[in-house]
Parts: C-alpha cells; sequence; structure tokens
C-alpha cells in the first residue's frame, strides 16, 4: 500500500514538471517573438562625414547648419549666424551612437499613434555623399520619461530617453556661438582694460605677464589670465525677455561701466560695458548688436590696479636661492648655498635657522600698495637665484606702524605688515653654525 502511494506521488511530480517546462519554453519563445532585440539602435554614423544639419521644432522656425570648408559651423536658416562649436559637436556626439530604450514595432503601420505623423521634432543629417537622413521624434511615452521615435524609411518605432530627445529640441539662440570676443586666448599679446576710472595695459612675452600702464609693474599672473578668462566668456545672455530693441536702448541709457581691448593675432577686438540699473549691457567689436550680459562678467572687470600688481615681494619661489644678503641697520648676514649645504664666512650653517629665513623672506608679501611715504631704508635684502642669473635687491623703510618696501629699478611701492618684518628679523638674528658632530668614540 505503502509503496503504491509513492509510485503514485512519482508520476504526479513528473507530470508537474513537465507543464512546467513546456510553460517556460513556450513563454521564452512567444517573448523572443514579440521582442527580437530589446533596444537596438536608431542611428550610427560618423560625425566627421556630417555636412549639414537641419532641426525643426513643431512650435518653431527650422534651424538650418552647414559646415564650411574650413570645418566650422554656420547656421544658414532662419539668419545667417555663427554656431556654438560645443553645442553642434554635443549633438553630433548624440547622433553618431543614438541607442534607443527599446523597440515597440519591428513594422508600424500607424505612425500617428506615436505622434510621428507630424513629429514634435525632425532632423535632418546630411553626410558628405549628399544622402540624407531624418530622424523622427513623437510623443512623450505614458510615462513621461522618454519619446517615440523613428527613422524616415524604416518602418520600426522605438522609444528614446528624454535627456536624448532634449538633445534635439534646439532653438537658433541654442545653436549660435553666444561669445561676444572670439580671440584665441593662447595667442593673446595684451590687453587694455578701464574700468574704475583708470587705464591699465597688459603685455605678455611667452606665457609671464607685465603691467604696462599706468607704469610698469610686475603683474599677478593668476589675476590676469582670470581677467583673460572672464572676456573670453563674455557672452549674451539670451534667456530673458530683452530683444535686440530693448537691449540696445539699455545699454543707450546706461552708465559707461568698463571697457576692454584684447590684442592677438588677428588684430584687436573691443568690448564696452554699460550698467543700466542692476544689469549689465554691452557690444562688442567682433559681433553685431547690443547685448544683455551675466552679472558675473561686470564683476570680472570691475577691478582696479591694485587687484592685478603681484603682491609679493621676492620671484624665487619654492626654489633654494644660491645667496642671501640681509643687513638690519648696523647688522650684516651673507649665506651662500653649496650642494646641500649652507655657509657663512667660511662656516656651515645650521639648515633648520637657514630655512627658517628664507621662509621669511619668501613670503613677504604686500598689503596693499602705497604711492608715496618711503623714506630711510632701514632694512636690505638681497637674494640671488637661478644658477646667480636672477637677482633680486630690496629696501625696507619704517611707515608709521608699518614698513614700505622697494625693488631695485622698480617704482611700486609695498606696504608690509611690522610683525612679518619682526619674525625675519628674528630669523637673522637666530642663525647659528651647524652642530660640530661628536667625535668617534677612542678605542681601548
Amino acid at each position: 500500500m505503502k509503496s503504491r502511494g509513492l509510485l503514485v506521488a512519482a508520476v504526479v511530480l513528473v507530470a508537474l514538471t513537465g507543464t512546467l517546462y513546456w510553460s517556460n519554453h513556450h513563454k521564452s519563445a512567444s517573448s523572443a517573438d514579440s521582442f527580437p532585440e530589446s533596444s537596438p539602435k536608431i542611428l550610427t554614423l560618423q560625425q566627421a562625414g556630417v555636412t549639414a544639419l537641419s532641426i525643426r521644432k513643431k512650435s518653431g522656425d527650422r534651424v538650418m547648419l552647414v559646415r564650411n570648408d574650413a570645418g566650422q559651423w554656420q547656421i544658414t536658416a532662419p539668419e545667417a549666424l555663427a554656431a556654438d562649436p560645443d553645442a553642434v559637436s554635443s549633438m553630433l556626439s548624440t547622433l553618431s551612437s543614438l541607442n534607443s530604450d527599446r523597440l515597440v514595432e519591428d513594422k508600424a503601420s500607424n505612425l500617428d499613434q506615436y505622434g510621428l505623423a507630424q513629429p514634435s521634432i525632425d532632423v535632418e543629417i546630411t553626410k558628405k555623399d549628399k544622402r540624407v537622413q531624418q530622424l523622427l521624434i513623437g510623443d512623450d511615452t505614458p510615462t513621461g520619461n522618454g519619446a517615440y521615435a523613428a527613422v524616415a524609411g524604416d518602418p520600426r518605432v522605438f522609444t528614446m530617453a528624454s535627456y536624448n530627445k532634449n538633445s534635439f529640441a534646439k532653438s537658433v539662440n541654442d545653436l549660435r556661438d553666444k561669445r561676444l570676443l572670439t580671440f584665441d586666448s593662447d595667442r593673446v599679446s595684451s590687453i587694455e582694460l578701464t574700468a574704475k576710472k583708470r587705464t591699465i595695459t597688459f603685455g605678455r612675452s611667452k606665457d609671464e605677464w607685465q603691467i604696462v600702464r599706468p607704469q610698469p609693474f610686475r603683474a599677478d599672473r593668476f589675476q590676469v589670465e582670470e581677467l583673460l578668462r572672464t572676456l573670453h566668456d563674455a557672452k549674451m545672455d539670451l534667456s530673458g525677455s530683452d530683444d535686440d530693441k530693448k537691449a540696445t536702448a539699455a545699454f543707450g541709457s546706461g552708465t559707461p561701466f568698463a571697457s576692454a581691448k584684447v590684442t592677438d593675432v588677428s588684430g584687436t577686438q573691443e568690448l564696452q560695458v554699460r550698467k543700466n540699473k542692476d544689469e549689465y549691457y554691452a557690444k562688442s567689436s567682433a559681433v553685431a548688436g547690443t547685448y544683455k550680459i551675466s552679472s558675473g562678467t561686470g564683476a570680472g572687470l570691475d577691478k582696479d590696479l591694485n587687484a592685478f600688481q603681484n603682491k609679493k615681494l621676492f620671484d624665487f619661489g619654492f626654489s633654494d636661492p644660491d645667496k642671501v644678503e640681509v643687513h638690519d641697520g648696523p647688522k650684516s648676514y651673507f649665506l651662500t648655498h653649496s650642494g646641500s649645504d649652507w655657509w657663512s664666512n667660511g662656516a656651515k650653517m645650521d639648515p633648520g635657522g637657514v630655512s627658517a629665513l628664507i621662509d621669511k623672506i619668501r613670503d613677504l608679501s604686500a598689503s596693499k600698495f602705497a604711492e608715496t611715504g618711503f623714506g630711510a631704508a632701514v632694512l636690505d635684502l638681497s637674494v640671488t637665484s637661478d644658477s646667480g642669473k636672477h637677482v633680486e635687491k630690496v629696501l625696507l623703510a619704517k611707515n608709521g606702524d608699518n614698513y614700505l618696501a622697494k625693488r631695485e629699478n622698480e617704482p611700486a611701492l609695498y606696504e608690509l605688515n611690522a610683525a612679518a618684518v619682526a619674525e625675519l628679523q628674528k630669523s637673522a638674528a637666530d642663525l647659528k653654525p651647524a652642530a660640530v658632530p661628536a667625535p668617534p668614540p677612542s678605542k681601548k
């Protein structure tokens, strides 16, 4: 009786296993028939092979772009404008390998149900061989995180991610070059900035900047490069409602705020900026029209001479100098670097003390600059570096509670904090010879 029960249970188990296998196998085959490929590519093309693009949104004008013989993109419609190379490159990158989220229909017979009969966006891509492909983008999917898409002449319908759709939902303002100055930053030789009722001229030799006007001053390289970036990044603000007439009127009634001239190998370009209430407007010699600009651009130009002067008193940087001389009233200190050792008057010096003094000299920096007030020098510093090729000489004079410093053959007067000078004097006074090594123990 027990054996018979086991036999029945075994038969039932075999039957259930066969049914489950058949069910799973049948389901897999049906799924494969319905969705032969889950997320195939919509388009594949070579960016370098595209010569023209045409984008039309249902609610706007068609924007047409053409790549010229020099490889530069130009907008030809609805008006002739220079194109933003980064914006066009981003769009081409998306087009070059456009993946779908999934294949909806392999052979769609009714495109209207997907919004593809009259697409919300269509993109025509012209290649070097004159062949044209047309990307159609229709309605958003019910979930709202994608849109239906197809390629003209291909019966398949796909869904694509919303961010891909947004890559093509571009207006002429999105695609135009919004730069107000088009100079080559690497080849700029001079900048002239007029701001705060003063004109400052900067000259560049190789990678070094110098203030040329109003007087020859050492320039803070970082600050001048920041000014160059501000001018290079000055762009039209087309996000608001200001049209050309409003911007022109606002510029005309505005107060002159700043102007800049930038010279590179192709010539000189000028930017004029005016402030009207809390807004900034600009005209450029490189681009026709008057435009609103960002407040950040305005702030980047609102700087005086002191902002661009190099506040560091010495240029030898973080490399060890070759010689250091300090004359502090009746006291004088002479240091010479040889190999890894420092020497003074024939005596090898304690490296820690010398390093502390050099650090104090290196760190001398102006809190601000003065026009006058330099009196009798009370401290004389000289630093030789770069294998004797670079000699910097500085005189310090007392000025009220602080000090004024003056570099040899330079007009700038650096105001120094008294505490920094006192620390330097103390470090010089603390110099001492290196400890003499103890003799080895005698052998008995």
